[in-house]
C-alpha cells in the first residue's frame, strides 16, 4: 500500500472506538415521546399489523422493515485476505459491509457473527432468520463451505441469498470485461480466458462468463498446483471439476501464452512480464489479488502498452471494487420483494456498469477524482461514488428479476421508481469525498497552529499519511514528540515539519511586516516581538502571508472570535473588508449553510447582500447550486418587525447587483427548507428547497447551528471562513480530529 495513504493501527482503532464504540446504531423512524406512540408501537396498537401479516404473510413488506433489512452473516474463516481469526474477529469487517450498504444505497443492514464452522449448523442458523430478513448477503466464509451453505440456503429460503465474495467480485469483473473487450475488439465468445486461484471468487467469475457466453474448452482455471486439467486428481473438489479443461498444458506461465484475457485472484507476484509479453495482442489483464495485484499495472504496461489493466486497488484506474456491486443488487431485488439473486440480474447489473462507463461522467464525479474521467483503458469501470449508479444500477436489476419471475411485486412505472431512487442519496459524503479529492490534488502544504493539541496533532499527522499534503505543526519539538508518543504515534515526528520562533530564520522578517503593518495602531517593536515570537495564531499567520505554508487550520485551543482578532493582525479579515463566516451543516443526507457565523455580529442589508454572495461562492466550491434564503421570523412582510426589515432589503440590493444565483426572502425557516411550506408562496424565485440560510445576527447563526449539533446530532464543518485573501479556516474547541481534518482540507480546496 502506497506509504501516502498509509492508515495506521492507532488511526483504525480510534475509528472504531470514537465517537462510540463500533459503526452504526439503530435509531427508531416512527414517534417514540408519549404514551399514544408507544401504545401504537408495541401493546396494543402492534396487534392489528400482526394479525394482518398472519392473515396475508406479504404485507410484512408494508408493516416492517424486512423489505428493507438485510442480513451480513459470517463466521470468520475467510476474513479479508487474513484467514480463519473467528467469528468475533470478523465483527469490524461485518460491521463495515453493513454501513456500506446504508452509504450507498440506503439499505438497513445488521451484522451476524456465528460462532460455529459447521456448515449444516450455518445452514440451520440462516435458514431460521427468514422472517426477519429482505436479503442475505454471506461474507468472508472459507471455500468449500461457501459453495454448501449458499447453494442449500437458496434451495431453502425465498429470499435472496448472496455470497458477495463470490458473486459481487464476479459482477464487477464481468462489467470491465465487456467494456475491456469493446476497446480491443473481441468478442467473449472468441476469447481465451486464463483464471489463477480457484477459490469461492475465482469459481464464480468464470461462471458467470460463461454464462455471457465465454466457452467452456477456451477458459483454463489454475490454481496453486496448476492448470485444473480433465483427469487431475490432486487439490480438487466438486466445484473445481466442474471447470476441468480438456488440455495439456499445465502451468500458469503456459497457459498465458496467446491468452487475450487473464484474471487474477490468487496472489501477489503471480504473474511476470514475460507471461504478460507472451499474451495476445490488446490483452486483458485484471489483478484483483489485495492489497498488492498479481502484477502491477506498471510492470504489465513496461512490456504490453496495449494492455488494459483492472486491478482491485483504489490508487489505480480501473478498481474492481465489489461495493459497486451489492448495495445495487440488493437494493433492486428488495424494491421488487424478489425470491432470488439470479444470474440474469447479476449479469444485467454488469451491463448497466458497463454502459454507465460508457457515459459522459458529470462534473462533479471528476471533480471529486481529480481528473478527467472519460471512457477509454484507463476507464473500463465507474467510480464507486458515482451518484448516477443510485438510480442507474438498481432498476436494472429490479426488471430482470421480474423478466425472470423472481419478483412477489413488480414495479408499475420504472420511470417513478428511478426518481424515487434519485431521492435516497446523500450528497454529503460526495461532496466530502470530492473535497478530500481535490485536496490530495492541491498536495498544500498545511500550517497546524496549535501544536500543543493532542488532536491537532493527530490531524496533521492523518492529513500527511492520506496524501493530501505536507503538514507543518508550529509548537515546540519536544512537546510535539511527548505528545505524539502519549497518542501512540510516536514515529510519526520524523514525518512532519516542527516550526517555531526559536528555529526559524524568517523571525526578522515577521516582525518587520508586523510593525509595518501596526506600528500606527498602537503597537510598539516589543509589543511586536511578543506577538511574532510568542503567539502561535500570529507567527502561523505570519508564515502564510510569507508563503511559508499554502493554507492555515487553527481555533481549536482558542474561542473563534479571539483567534481572529489575532488572525487580523496580519490579514484583514473583518466585516469591513468582505470577510464572512461560513458554516456547513450535514444532517440526514441533506447539507445546509448558515451565513455569518463568525465575522458579523449585526450585519446591515448591505452586509447581507454580501453575505449571501459570499456564501453562494463556498456553495459552489462545495460542488452544490446556490439557492440563498434571507431567514427571520416573518415570510414576504408578514408579520411586521423593524427587525425583520433589513431581511426584506436584502434581496432588492441583490437584484441591483445582478448576481447569477438563486435567492429570496425574507422567510421562516419552513419556507425556506419545506417544499410544503414553499408551495403556499408560488411566487417565490426559489426553484428548490434553499441550500444557504442568511440569519439576522451572528448570535442566531450560532444559536442555530449549536442547536442542530446538540439536537439532531448534525456534522458541523465549519464556520469556514471567506473574503480573506489567503485560505485560513477557524475550527472550534469542540473540534474533534475528523473535524480538524476536514477544515484542512477545505483550506487545501481554497473553498474560502
Amino acid at each position: 500500500m502506497s506509504s501516502k495513504n498509509r492508515v495506521t493501527p492507532e488511526e483504525a482503532l480510534a475509528y472504531h472506538l470514537e465517537p462510540k464504540p463500533g459503526k452504526y446504531e439503530i435509531t427508531a423512524s416512527t414517534p417514540m415521546a408519549t404514551q399514544r406512540d408507544l401504545s401504537l408501537a408495541y401493546s396494543p396498537g402492534v396487534a392489528v399489523p400482526v394479525q394482518a401479516i398472519a392473515d396475508n404473510p406479504e404485507t410484512a413488506y408494508d408493516y416492517t422493515v424486512k423489505g428493507n433489512m438485510v442480513a451480513v452473516i459470517s463466521n470468520g474463516t475467510a476474513i479479508l485476505g487474513m484467514g480463519n481469526l473467528g467469528a468475533l474477529a470478523s465483527k469490524p469487517v461485518m460491521e463495515g459491509k453493513a454501513v456500506l450498504f446504508k452509504r450507498f444505497a440506503d439499505v438497513n443492514a445488521i451484522d451476524i457473527e456465528l460462532d460455529t464452522e459447521d456448515a449444516d449448523e450455518i445452514i440451520k442458523a440462516v435458514s431460521l432468520m427468514g422472517p426477519t430478513f429482505g436479503g442475505i448477503n454471506l461474507e468472508d466464509i472459507k471455500a468449500p463451505e461457501c459453495f454448501i451453505i449458499e447453494q442449500r440456503l437458496k434451495e431453502i429460503m425465498d429470499i435472496p441469498v448472496f455470497h458477495d465474495d463470490q458473486h459481487g467480485t464476479a459482477v464487477i469483473c464481468a462489467a470491465g470485461l465487456i467494456n475491456a473487450l469493446e476497446i480491443s475488439g473481441k468478442k467473449i465468445q472468441d476469447c481465451r480466458i486464463v483464471l489463477n486461484g480457484a477459490g469461492a471468487a475465482g469459481i464464480a467469475c468464470l461462471e458467470l462468463l460463461k454464462s455471457m457466453g465465454a466457452q467452456h474448452d477456451n477458459c483454463i482455471m489454475c490454481d496453486t498446483k496448476g492448470v485444473i486439467y480433465q483427469g487431475r486428481t490432486e487439490g480438487m473438489n466438486q466445484w473445481k471439476s466442474a471447470h476441468a479443461a480438456n488440455t495439456d498444458l499445465r502451468t500458469l506461465d503456459e497457459a498465458m501464452k496467446g491468452a487475450d484475457v487473464f484474471l487474477g485472484v490468487s496472489a501477489k507476484g503471480a504473474v511476470t512480464q514475460e507471461m504478460v509479453t507472451n499474451m495476445a495482442e490488446n490483452p486483458v489483464i485484471f489483478a484483483m489479488a489485495n492489497p498488492d495485484p498479481e502484477i502491477t499495472p506498471e510492470d504489465a504496461h513496461a512490456v504490453r502498452p496495449d494492455a488494459i489493466v483492472a486491478t482491485g486497488r483504489s490508487d489505480y484506474p480501473n478498481q474492481v471494487n465489489n461495493v459497486l456491486g451489492f448495495p445495487y443488487l440488493f437494493r433492486g431485488a428488495l424494491d421488487i420483494h424478489a425470491r432470488a439473486i439470479n444470474d440474469e440480474m447479476k449479469i444485467a447489473c454488469a451491463n448497466a456498469l458497463a454502459k454507465l462507463a460508457r457515459e459522459d461522467v458529470p462534473d462533479e464525479v471528476a471533480m471529486a477524482y481529480g481528473r478527467k474521467l472519460s471512457f477509454g483503458r484507463d476507464y473500463i469501470i465507474p467510480t464507486p461514488f458515482d451518484p448516477r449508479l443510485i438510480y442507474v444500477i438498481p432498476p436494472a436489476v429490479a426488471k430482470a428479476g421480474m423478466d425472470t419471475g423472481v419478483a412477489r411485486r413488480p414495479i408499475i412505472d420504472l420511470h417513478a421508481y428511478e426518481l424515487s431512487l434519485k431521492s435516497r442519496m446523500d450528497p454529503t459524503a460526495s461532496i466530502l469525498q470530492g473535497l478530500h479529492a481535490r485536496a490530495k490534488q492541491a498536495q498544500a502544504r498545511m500550517i497546524f497552529a496549535e501544536g500543543d493539541d493532542p488532536r491537532v496533532l493527530r490531524a496533521a499527522v492523518a492529513y500527511q499519511r492520506a496524501g493530501l499534503g505536507k503538514s507543518i505543526v508550529v509548537g515546540r519539538e519536544s512537546d510535539v514528540k511527548e505528545k505524539l508518543e502519549a497518542a501512540g504515534l510516536g514515529d510519526a515526528v520524523r514525518e512532519l515539519e516542527v516550526v517555531n520562533a526559536a528555529n526559524t530564520r524568517h523571525l526578522h522578517a515577521y516582525r518587520e511586516f508586523l510593525y509595518n503593518r501596526l506600528q500606527r495602531n498602537g503597537f510598539d517593536r516589543l509589543d511586536i516581538h511578543r506577538l511574532a515570537a510568542r503567539d502561535r495564531h500570529v507567527f502561523a499567520s505570519l508564515m502564510l502571508a510569507h508563503g511559508h505554508g499554502d493554507g492555515l487550520v487553527t481555533g481549536v485551543t482558542r474561542k473563534s472570535a479571539h483567534v481572529l482578532s489575532h488572525i487580523n493582525h496580519v490579514f484583514d479579515a473583518k466585516a469591513t473588508d468582505g470577510a464572512v463566516g461560513v458554516t456547513a451543516l450535514l444532517h440526514k443526507g441533506k447539507i445546509v449553510l448558515i451565513a455569518d457565523t463568525l465575522v458579523h455580529e449585526w450585519p446591515e442589508p448591505e452586509d447581507l447582500a454580501t453575505i449571501a454572495t459570499k456564501a453562494a461562492g463556498v456553495a459552489r466550491n462545495l460542488g452544490l447550486e446556490p439557492r440563498v434564503a434571507f431567514v427571520s421570523f416573518s415570510t414576504f412582510g408578514y408579520p411586521v418587525s423593524e427587525r425583520a426589515t433589513k431581511m426584506h432589503e436584502a434581496p432588492k440590493l441583490l437584484d441591483a447587483r445582478n448576481v447569477d444565483f438563486e435567492y429570496e426572502g425574507e422567510m421562516t425557516v419552513d419556507v425556506a427548507l419545506n417544499p410544503e411550506a414553499a408551495a403556499q408562496y408560488p411566487f417565490s424565485r426559489l426553484t428548490g428547497p434553499a441550500n444557504i440560510l442568511v440569519v439576522p445576527a451572528r448570535h442566531s447563526a450560532s444559536i442555530s447551528v449549536k442547536l442542530m449539533q446538540e439536537m439532531a446530532g448534525a456534522t458541523v464543518i465549519g464556520p469556514i471562513l471567506t473574503g480573506v485573501n489567503r485560505p485560513i479556516q477557524i475550527c472550534s474547541t469542540a473540534s474533534t480530529v475528523n473535524d480538524i481534518l476536514n477544515m484542512a482540507v477545505l483550506a487545501a480546496c481554497k473553498v474560502g
